[in-house]
């Protein structure tokens, strides 16, 4: 038996508005708020994931552990890796590591406006 039932993910960030916008852009769904320290996105079907002020938030330094490590990093899986990541550029991500091996690693990962690492993974 769970001793608990998954609720959200909550990220934090400088400008949580800006940063659910990106992600309802990038995942579709509907961004709803009480206040401007927090913003929710829920996303078709069923998940939903949570932007909090932090604003002293300093971006996690991709692929580093020893300091200011990642602490966390979202996957979504794609159809059309090269259409994905244009439009993950276009809509303000950063290239990390893009270097697939030609398809053959199945992910490329990126940052999100607020720098936190993201990837995008052959639904394959």
């Amino acid at each position: 038996m769970a001793v608990a039932t998954y609720c959200l993910v909550a990220i934090d960030c400088p400008d949580p508005a800006a940063l659910a916008g990106f992600y309802q852009k990038v995942l579709g769904g509907e961004v709803t708020h009480d206040n401007d320290r927090w913003y929710d996105l829920r996303v078709p079907g069923g998940a939903r994931l949570a932007f909090q002020l932090a604003p002293d938030h300093r971006p996690p330094e991709w692929p580093r552990a020893d300091r200011n490590s990642q602490q966390e990093h979202l996957d979504f899986e794609v159809t059309d890796m090269d259409a994905a990541q244009r439009e993950v550029l276009a809509l303000g991500a950063t290239p990390l590591d893009v270097d697939d091996d030609g398809g053959k690693r199945g992910f490329r990962v990126f940052a999100d406006p607020a720098g936190h690492p993201f990837c995008l993974c052959d639904e394959g």
